[in-house]
């Protein structure tokens, strides 16, 4: 051990105690031992130090700090460099405001288009989603500060977050859910990690032996600490045993009790708990010490620059008839949409920012040379139909030669802890577009939102771009491109199918009781559009310029592939070289081609460069469920180059050195997967896939309700009061919806478990007492009565022990056995 004499001095109470934290933000200090805290703030999109009370949703109001564009938004750069820039300025302004630990970048994988956090997440895909989150990390640890990527792992839903059980096959846990993860360990060495809410096939992810220690500790090279999401610990004790570090917020006393107690009755092995120590204390030591020779480097205008930069280099441009875009000289032009006036730049929930500045399109636009003829609302931010906005949007528009029509997704559409119901734009903007198109104008439309959307509109209009969420300054960022300052460069990171329905998981997603059942496996997004040959809106990868770019003189060699890029537009500009991989005559199924290889390349007018993509240990392997391995299939591999995943202009073939695989998969009764047809199996089509019978997915309403069931549950309970409870719960949750405005703390309740009350209340609440509260819950109300003040009077003795170990056992009730 590393800190073996720092270890030996302390008391198992105090040991106890650092595997929670010491507040919602900090970790626990020894000064006695020179042992610092740590803070841990909320990120990536910017920094949520709360000066006042802290509150894990932000309720509260944290310090100014720059708002970036969000992770979906960054990864439609596919630039690397730029990531790892707004990791570095992060890293810096964490340093400013003596924060440690960033709680970012987010790379679960985006299952489905209608996951309220996909604006936090980068792709649909693992390799991007993997490298972005990469450079990030070694942006923000450069300045000393620590990243800690979430929600680790199949983390892809919001409906009941906290309670469900993500049902995956070996192969897409490994290819498609943990593939990100694995990228972002080995090549940039996080100092800690956050385990998600849900179970993974059963067992929670921060309590997940195969999971933290099998994988990311041993296969990974891991060496930084487990922290488990906020009110995420499920059994304390197991967390501890099975590689987690952290339980967060704190619990108190009552939290460290348990390891007390697990220690001396030898559930928990202080060897191990000494090993959580060590490993703790090493990379808090280590992140104090290397702090203290860093300064600030960035200044705030320095940051507010960036981000419009960032914002810019993010925008893609979906569609742009008879180069209607970049806007000319001498038009006239009309602003129609209420996101021209209040910007909409992130999402809600755990990552909300207080930015130190906004900028809107209505201020923004006097910065450039443009003729505006006038500004109308448009629309009800809040999805009422309001003829009157439309018929005034009409009057500003009939004085204009073109509308620039601001639309997107509104705030309650993007929010931690509710899932989208469909992927439409809400219809009062919709209702406006076909007004103003009966105007025979030239209409451009700017799109903000953090995820695919249905496009039924797209032919009445001449042009679009697509921001996402482009952050403080994404307005000048937005103009910038609109203008012709910045040529666009974005390509999607992820596809945009034509309607919902069309989606793999679109009747499975979400998982409405205890299971998330991942049916389609490794089929998500183009890898399931391409191998069934379903046509998309714009594919994965898509993205338009002002510029044209040929590529020729394409060579490929054992160690990657090189080709000519050549600029013979009009305009200065960036190019995304794409690779894609393929087998055509694999013994498994597999999808047509996977990304495993990108490069960005910006190009003068009349420049051409060579541009070279590696292969690397990702390009050529499949998991082996049955060897529980990764191979490489021996053969035959397609390689396809090209500017997105439907447009690559070059194929061919490369022979691979491997395994020669016998029948894993039993083709007859996978067939399905074979073909890809996945977006309609059954439970028992699936099971084969999974190897296992698939029980107890639904919950049984019968039973008594138990410490991980859902507050949301309570309609069926006993107890009329607890059915009182939770309508009153639920009108407050619908009435939040209905005014567009996101009550965090409601949606967070509503699909939180009982334990959670536990684990969110900072000591405060024991287990004995959740187990009380359960008993009235359950229809036993004197009884629950009863014990829940036997509960509160020992919690508050139990709050006030220096020495846990003095405690009288039979005080606390139940003693782990």
């Amino acid at each position: 051990m590393e800190n073996r004499e720092r270890i030996e001095k302390m008391t198992l109470t105090e040991k106890a105690r650092m595997m929670s934290g010491a507040s919602i933000w900090k970790t626990v200090e020894l000064p006695d031992l020179d042992i610092p805290a740590l803070f841990l703030s909320d990120g990536p999109t910017g920094l949520r130090k709360q000066s006042g009370s802290g509150d894990h949703l932000g309720l509260n109001a944290s310090i100014p700090s720059t708002c970036y564009p969000t992770a979906a938004t960054i990864a439609n750069s596919w630039d690397l460099e730029l990531a790892e820039t707004i990791g570095r300025f992060l890293g810096d302004e964490a340093l400013e405001q003596g924060i440690d630990v960033i709680l970012g970048p987010g790379l679960n994988t985006k299952r489905s288009p209608l996951c309220g956090r996909n604006f936090e997440y980068f792709s649909e895909d693992p390799y991007l989603s993997g490298k972005m989150a990469a450079a990030y990390i070694k942006g923000i640890q450069e300045n000393g500060v620590a990243a800690c990527p979430k929600h680790f792992a199949a983390n892809s839903q919001e409906l009941r977050r906290m309670a469900n059980n993500s049902v995956v096959d070996e192969r897409a846990l490994r290819e498609i859910y943990l593939t990100g993860f694995e990228i972002a360990v080995k090549e940039a060495k996080p100092k800690s990690i956050m385990t998600a809410y849900n179970r993974i096939n059963g067992i929670y992810a921060n309590e997940h032996h195969y999971l933290l220690r099998e994988i990311l500790k041993d296969e990974w090279g891991f060496d930084g600490f487990v922290v488990s999401d906020w009110g995420g610990s499920n059994d304390h004790v197991d967390g501890v045993k099975n590689g987690s570090h952290l339980e967060m917020p704190g619990t108190g006393n009552a939290g460290a009790l348990e390891i007390v107690e697990a220690v001396e009755s030898g559930v928990l092995s202080e060897s191990i708990l000494d090993e959580r120590i060590d490993e703790l204390l090493t990379v808090t030591l280590a992140i104090h010490d290397q702090k203290q020779t860093q300064q600030v480097k960035t200044t705030a205008k320095e940051r507010n620059a960036f981000v419009r930069t960032a914002a810019a280099q993010s925008v893609v441009l979906l569609k742009n008839n008879q180069e209607t875009l970049p806007l000319k000289a001498l038009e006239k032009l009309a602003i129609i949409g209420d996101f021209a006036k209040d910007s909409r730049y992130q999402g809600a929930g755990s990552s909300l920012v207080n930015p130190t500045e906004v900028d809107t399109i209505l201020e923004a636009v006097s910065d450039y040379d443009l003729e505006i003829v006038g500004f109308a609302q448009g629309y009800d931010r809040k999805n009422k139909l309001d003829n009157g906005l439309v018929n005034e949007a009409k009057i500003v528009a009939e004085k204009s030669d073109m509308i620039l029509l601001f639309m997107g997704l509104t705030e309650i559409s993007e929010v931690e802890g509710l899932d989208r119901e469909h992927m439409k734009l809400p219809k009062n903007q919709e209702v406006l577009l076909h007004e103003l198109a009966k105007l025979n104008k030239k209409i451009v439309v700017i799109l903000s939102g953090g995820s695919a959307i249905e496009m039924p509109w797209l032919e009445k209009v001449d042009a679009v771009i697509h921001c996402y969420l482009g952050g403080q300054a994404g307005a000048h960022g937005a103009l910038d491109v609109l203008t012709g300052k910045v040529n666009p460069s974005g390509k999607l990171n992820e596809s945009y199918p034509l309607s919902y329905s069309d989606t793999p998981a679109a009747y499975y997603y979400p998982g409405k009781e205890y299971d998330a059942e991942y049916r389609e496996s490794i089929f998500v997004g183009y890898r399931y559009y391409d191998k069934v040959k379903k046509e998309v809106l714009f594919p994965f990868g898509f993205g338009l310029s002002y510029t044209n770019f040929s590529c020729t003189d394409f060579v490929v060699t054992e160690q990657g592939i090189s080709c000519l890029v050549e600029n013979n537009g009009k305009l200065d500009g960036a190019e995304v070289l794409q690779l894609y991989i393929g087998k055509k005559d694999s013994a498994i199924f597999r999808p047509t081609k996977e990304l495993k290889g990108f490069k960005k390349v910006f190009l003068r007018q009349g420049e051409k460069a060579t541009v070279t993509i590696p292969f690397d240990i990702y390009t050529f392997r499949f998991f082996n469920p049955e060897s529980n391995q990764w191979e490489i299939e021996a053969g035959e591999y397609t390689i396809s180059v090209g500017t997105s995943s439907q447009d690559l202009p070059f194929e061919t073939t490369i022979e691979r050195e491997g395994v020669t695989l016998k029948t894993i998969y039993d083709k007859e009764n996978l067939a399905p997967y074979f073909s890809g047809e996945v977006n309609r199996l059954s439970k028992t089509d699936f099971e084969i896939l999974y190897q296992h019978e698939i029980t107890g997915s639904m919950w049984e309403r019968e039973k008594e309700l138990g410490m991980n069931d859902t507050l949301s549950q309570m309609f069926y309970a006993k107890s009329m009061l607890a059915r009182g409870i939770y309508k009153i719960l639920t009108r407050m949750k619908d009435k939040s919806i209905e005014k567009g405005e996101p009550n965090l703390n409601i949606l967070f309740n509503y699909n939180m478990p009982f334990r959670a009350m536990a684990k969110m209340t900072g000591g405060n609440i024991s287990q004995s007492m959740v187990k009380a509260i359960l008993l009235i819950v359950n229809g036993h109300l004197f009884k629950g009565t009863n014990r829940l003040l036997k509960g509160y009077f020992l919690n508050n003795k139990v709050k006030k022990i220096k020495d846990l170990t003095k405690l009288e056992r039979n005080l606390e009730g139940e003693k782990r056995k």
